[in-house]
């Protein structure tokens, strides 16, 4: 077959490799315009625009929807994967099998932009993959195949991602033979359907009050991007591991015992391992807690 891809994240990449090395003519990469990144502002590409370059793979970046051309119709089929625009019923028609997309999560649940980290903020044991025919609704087409995945404690969504990602190439490769063979995907129950839209840094600070479990979940959902946060003498801290413990302790409270630093939730304490403070580099939290020195019945928030 004919094949585009339609991606922007390293999540892709796995997949990508796979169908250029396989039968099939990947002939197009479609990617989101460069982007203004880090504190330059420097215009810089997506992961999979700069695969592409590298690769000297026809690579097409419009700026929307209403900017694409009719040069899909000369496709086969179109994959994407976190390509990050939706896009409408006249597009999707345009190639012969019209488009198919790599998800990471187990649809109907987690439909939207951060999937593995929603599934680890919301206490998951259990996620993977799901390809299914694209339509004009948020993750709501029929589906072709789904491989179930592990989540293992304490990871983060980073890890998950890239953990998901391996299994794109076996997942891809199975749904185009189902499509050569004529095999119809199987509707989604809308009924089970649950939302996984995109992380937002309002969303980053950490609330005390939650359970530590809760609070453990958020830290490692949120790593590496936003990254979890709280706020410590009036400065950002960000939190990028840590452990339910049993120690007990006032909400809020942060303390240093043992080297340990813990911090009082609503059931048992949380152990920070590793801050990153305002304007420095990650750190064990038990070196950032030498040098806080903390008073007794300080708090954090």
């Amino acid at each position: 077959m004919k094949i585009a891809v339609a991606a922007s994240p390293e999540a892709a990449i796995a997949t990508l490799e796979y169908l250029l090395a396989s039968e099939h003519d990947l002939a197009l990469i479609i990617s989101r315009p460069d982007s203004q990144v880090g504190r330059g502002r420097e215009l810089t590409p997506t992961a999979v625009s700069t695969w592409a370059m590298a690769n000297k793979i026809d690579l097409y970046r419009p700026d929307k929807a209403a900017d694409f051309d009719e040069r899909l119709k000369g496709f086969d089929l179109v994959v994407t994967i976190g390509y990050g625009l939706l896009l409408p019923e006249y597009i999707l028609v345009q190639p012969k099998y019209g488009f198919i997309n790599l998800h990471f999560s187990l649809l109907p649940k987690l439909r939207g932009a951060a999937p593995a980290q929603r599934a680890i903020i919301n206490g998951f044991t259990e996620t993977g993959v799901t390809v299914f025919k694209l339509d004009a609704g948020m993750d709501t087409g029929p589906i072709y195949l789904q491989t179930k995945h592990p989540i293992k404690p304490n990871t983060t969504a980073g890890e998950l991602l890239a953990e998901l990602a391996l299994l794109g190439p076996s997942a891809i490769s199975q749904t185009l033979s189902a499509i050569e063979n004529d095999i119809q995907p199987l509707p989604q129950d809308n009924r089970l359907a649950t939302n996984a839209a995109k992380l937002l840094k309002s969303e980053a600070q950490i609330n005390w009050s939650d359970s530590a479990q809760q609070i453990v979940n958020k830290i490692y959902g949120f790593s590496p991007n936003p990254g979890a946060t709280a706020r410590f003498r009036g400065e950002v801290l960000r939190i990028s591991s840590a452990q339910v413990s049993e120690h007990s302790q006032p909400v809020g409270e942060i303390t240093l015992s043992n080297s340990s630093v813990f911090v009082g939730t609503s059931t048992t304490a949380v152990e920070l391992l590793e801050v990153t403070p305002a304007g420095k580099k990650p750190m064990a939290a038990s070196a950032w807690a030498n040098g806080a020195r903390f008073s007794p019945g300080e708090t954090i928030e």
